[in-house]
């Protein structure tokens, strides 16, 4: 690793109890700066312990360098290796945004119009698809039906891509968002074609030799990937629902390890490995203008608009929040990374983690607020802090008084939405059902939001709310086939 991208040469060790770990960490040689690191030590800490995630690494970059990093806990459980500068964590769908990258530098150039039907660049696609944007692609508006959903999605990619040939498109494109991985597949079969290359090349490989990323590769469980952490999650014994669990969050769970396959042709989504430090890099290398010019920048991070007028929380491969009257702009992977960058700040933060269900996009917001206080955290960022301190039970309540302060304040639904789920997966249904509740009380003629109560409450064992919900959310979409079958389930005898 090139020493000139750590600041200082002091080293000191942090022990917490989550892994048992050692953990070394780097400090700037300031008092304001270990002030600021051993803040950023304190919140990361309570974290990992509250979470038990065996091992992390943290860096940011501010005005386009690497002004801090730290490793925490344990890369390896099984060998009781401790993370370092080194290790290298699955980054998985941060690919995305690598992804969106590689379309502006074409876009850029001139080779690649952004809103041309995707028949322009290829041939024999379902007629359906012909007409779907590469903008749509990258924002998941194209309403391509999801290849994921094929049977061999991780052992045959000429099977599965035949299956997803044969499927009907879900929505019109544009209409609405619907998180699917075909779009990135499609993407990189343009992208390819374009550069006269396979169509299943991977798309990264130019901006980490421009980057001089050393310890970025791609692969998986079924590759040799150099200093790489295995990839864990807490299993939760009993009931599932809806493949929620149902046990109570302070349920005994078992460690376990994850196998993930990431074929050639689903390399334009996810499959990176990288480590913090690399992150970090290449977020520079976005901020000094490295890969993209500003202009290109601000296209890929503006928020796609559905054809009804309506923006989305998508650009191109990369996600845009609303922090107060400025933005975060990122991506996150698999539920155990996160990279984002405040561009009116110059201010980014990268945290990677061994634990699928870490959700370190929780945590980033807080963070960014250590180094830049006059981050504004209005929002979901000021509710998550609020309620994590003092309880989910005060959503309403702390929501009430955060739109006191910030009158302007919007919420917005999908960020809400997206939280409610994380809680989900995370054990946490209690805690997932006052945000669900929180949404459809903002939203009341949403029927997603009141389709994701619904089912929030199914998964808490509240049947006959359940109901309620779903028979609300289909009088708002009576073609929400999903909730008129869960509805039908419950209700029969």
């Amino acid at each position: 690793m090139n020493s000139a991208s750590w600041i200082g040469t002091r080293r000191s060790c942090l022990c917490y109890a989550a892994a048992g770990g050692l953990t070394t960490l780097l400090s700037r040689p300031s008092v304001a700066a270990g002030t600021i690191s051993n803040e950023v030590d304190v919140y990361l800490g309570a974290q990992i312990r509250k979470l038990r995630i065996p091992g992390m690494a943290l860096a940011v970059v501010h005005e386009g360098r690497v002004v801090l990093a730290r490793n925490y806990g344990t890369a390896s459980v099984e060998f009781g290796k401790p993370v370092n500068a080194d290790t290298v964590f699955a980054v998985n769908s941060i690919t995305k945004a690598f992804t969106g990258i590689a379309a502006m530098r074409l876009a850029e150039r001139g080779r690649l119009d952004l809103i041309a039907p995707i028949a322009r660049y290829l041939s024999d696609l379902p007629q359906a698809w012909r007409n779907v944007t590469m903008r749509q692609l990258l924002s998941h508006m194209s309403g391509i039906p999801d290849i994921m959903r094929a049977p061999t999605i991780e052992t045959n990619a000429a099977a599965a891509w035949a299956w997803v040939l044969e499927q009907p498109n879900i929505f019109a494109p544009g209409i609405r968002f619907h998180y699917c991985q075909t779009n990135y597949t499609l993407a990189q079969r343009v992208l390819n074609t374009l550069e006269n290359r396979a169509v299943d090349a991977p798309l990264a490989l130019e901006q980490i030799k421009l980057v001089g990323m050393t310890h970025t590769a791609y692969g998986d469980a079924y590759d040799v990937i150099p200093n790489r952490a295995p990839t864990y999650r807490w299993a939760a014994s009993g009931s599932v629902v809806d493949g929620y669990s149902v046990s109570a969050s302070g349920a005994p769970r078992e460690l376990k390890a994850t196998v993930e396959r990431f074929l050639p042709f689903r390399r334009a989504s996810t499959g990176l490995n990288s480590t913090a430090l690399d992150l970090a890099s290449w977020v520079a290398a976005i901020d000094g203008g490295g890969l993209l010019s500003p202009a290109a920048r601000e296209t890929m991070w503006t928020p796609t608009a559905f054809t009804g007028g309506k923006t989305g929380q998508w650009g191109l491969g990369w996600q845009v929040f609303a922090r107060g009257r400025q933005r975060a702009v990122g991506m996150t992977g698999g539920g155990r990374a996160a990279a984002f960058y405040y561009p009116e700040h110059r201010l980014g933060i990268v945290i990677l983690t061994n634990l699928a269900g870490a959700y370190p996009e929780d945590m980033v917001d807080k963070v960014a607020s250590i180094f830049v206080p006059s981050l504004d955290l209005s929002g979901i960022p000021a509710l998550r802090i609020e309620l994590e301190e003092r309880g989910y039970h005060r959503a309403a309540l702390a929501a009430a008084d955060i739109e006191a302060r910030a009158p302007s304040l919007c919420w917005p639904e999908m960020e809400l939405n997206d939280w409610g789920y994380r809680l989900l997966s995370n054990g946490r249904a209690s805690d997932a059902l006052d945000i669900f509740k929180l949404v459809a009380a903002k939203f009341p003629r949403s029927a997603n939001a009141h389709d994701s109560l619904a089912q929030a409450y199914r998964v808490n064992g509240d049947i006959r709310s359940s109901v309620a919900a779903y028979k609300r959310a289909l009088v708002l979409d009576p073609a929400n086939e999903s909730a008129r079958q869960k509805l039908a389930d419950m209700e029969r005898p």
